[in-house]
């Protein structure tokens, strides 16, 4: 992380000061869990030391920037959790190794020496379909976004990656400048481009669209770095230029070590429900295998395809009941502006797991079998008068246009029009799309039991997240996060299915 010297924008010293943050919380819960009390302290070298190695400082001389970047209470508090880590060093190491710049070192050095397919994501988001990736077994290479909060839950998770690696910032300056970021050979390029032109598609062709810039520096990316596999995700919308993009891809020339390449490519529909999933999420997923590699192996993208499918029939379908199993009932707030306050009630950004132990086949598979003693994230969402009476009568699966809800529905006039700005979620049936939408108002959303909204730990759950994977950043663009995420399910698997063309 950026030490305390390195903070330069209002931005940096905002996620510096939540990290802070973090790490206090985690060491309270901790102390909670295990009944241990902390001691009073003063700055001494041991802490000092130790603050070098967490990150917060880089010298000793950096100490009083960091007691001038919080107040007096916390930098005091800080130093007490600081001891209490000292103190319980063994088990406090798995608890705080993502905050802390030594243990994060470790792992970047053993991730250095591994062998392993490597990989490029543009668009990376907070890390869905890199995480999946992960899973696989890949290497991540570099990661990009133009969101900064989103490059800050990416790098958080990510620790065993380089953070200057992920980098924040436009993918042109990254294309035109490929040599600075990129030094070994790259075998899979994987992202999901915006590409807002697609609608005029009739009147020109995508890739020259001025709105679908990034598109074309993500086709550019592709022939400068010339992986042997490319995958590319987007929405179901994008369907009516698809053939286009096919076309884009086939006109790629790609020169390497010498060698002219050149990619065969095709796309298909795949629902996330059936790679197991607890969400129907249709994407549009493009493959493109370079040629030398379709050769070696006698492969076109559909052969990838039927393998996916193949292998998606050993998944079960999961329900949303499963993604809201065993965590902590919450009630919404029902005062405006408490979201970024914790409360007993209405949910913490991190709180201690009432729930560890307790699992079911759809949680295993998206924890990996790890054992969670903490819940992120899961913080309940503020509910007026009117949507929480909403909220009461709807059964699930019922919608604006419900009888139940008569005269509590606004825009009354126009309630077909606006029948999908409520929804009861079914629990028994794979949960409908999760979408950045929900940093809005998360009205389509409504949990099938509680009388709120679904939580962002719930809506990463059902985007199958581990549950400690954790997101910075406000809250309601946790939501934004997520929604706009591939589910890291759906990606391992995809993953998966090329890796052995790879080898």
């Amino acid at each position: 992380m950026k030490s305390v010297n390195e903070l330069k924008t209002k931005e940096d010293k905002a996620f510096f000061i939540e990290k802070i943050s973090i790490y206090i919380r985690l060491v309270e819960c901790y102390a909670l869990k295990m009944n241990l009390q902390f001691v009073e302290t003063t700055l001494d070298d041991d802490i000092t030391k130790e603050l070098i190695n967490i990150g917060f400082i880089k010298t000793s001389d950096e100490i009083y920037l960091l007691q001038q970047s919080i107040s007096s209470n916390i930098f005091s508090h800080l130093l007490e959790c600081v001891l209490f880590a000292i103190n319980h060093e063994n088990e406090m190491h798995k608890v705080l190794f993502k905050l802390r710049e030594k243990d994060r070192a470790v792992l970047r050095e053993k991730e250095k020496k591994r062998k392993a397919p490597t990989l490029v994501d543009f668009f990376c988001g907070a890390g869905g379909l890199s995480y999946g990736f992960k899973r696989a077994g890949y290497k991540i290479l570099l990661s990009n976004d133009i969101q900064n909060v989103c490059c800050e839950t990416y790098r958080y998770n990510h620790p065993e990656m380089d953070e200057k690696l992920v980098v924040n910032g436009d993918i042109k300056e990254i294309v035109n400048n490929i040599d600075k970021y990129i030094h070994d050979d790259v075998d899979v390029v994987i992202g999901g481009p915006p590409c807002q032109g697609f609608s005029s598609a009739n009147q020109q062709r995508v890739i020259d669209d001025q709105r679908n810039k990034l598109y074309k520096y993500y086709i550019e990316a592709v022939q400068k770095l010339a992986p042997k596999i490319v995958v590319m995700e987007n929405v179901r919308g994008m369907l009516s230029v698809a053939d286009q993009v096919v076309e884009d891809y086939g006109r790629i020339t790609a020169i390497k070590d010498g060698r002219t390449y050149h990619y065969t490519a095709s796309y298909k529909l795949l629902d996330s429900q059936y790679f197991g999933v607890a969400q129907s999420r249709v994407r549009l997923i493009y493959i493109a295998i370079r040629d030398d590699i379709a050769n070696k192996h006698n492969i076109i993208p559909e052969n990838i395809y039927n393998a996916i499918e193949e292998s998606c029939r050993r998944n079960t379908i999961h329900n949303l009941c499963e993604a809201l199993d065993c965590i902590k009932p919450l009630v919404s707030p029902r005062v405006k502006n408490r979201t970024e306050i914790d409360d007993e009630h209405t949910g913490k950004k991190i709180d201690i797991n009432a729930y560890e132990g307790y699992s079911n086949l759809y949680l295993d598979s998206i924890n990996e079998g790890r054992d969670m003693p903490f819940v992120f994230n899961h913080k309940a969402r503020y509910a007026s008068d009117a949507n929480y009476e909403i909220f009461r009568r709807l059964e699930q699966g019922e919608d604006g246009t419900s009888p139940n809800i008569e005269g509590l529905m606004p825009y009354e006039r126009r309630r077909n029009i606006f029948k999908d700005k409520y929804y009861k979620l079914i629990a028994d049936r794979p949960c409908r799309t999760i979408t950045a939408h929900l940093r809005m108002d998360c009205l389509s959303h409504i949990h099938p039991y509680q009388i709120r909204t679904i939580t962002p730990r719930e809506a990463a759950r059902i985007q199958s997240f581990p549950d400690d994977y954790f997101f910075l950043g406000a809250y309601l663009k946790t939501y934004m996060q997520i929604g706009n995420a591939v589910p890291v399910l759906m990606a391992k698997q995809i993953a998966e299915s090329i890796r052995i063309y790879l080898l």
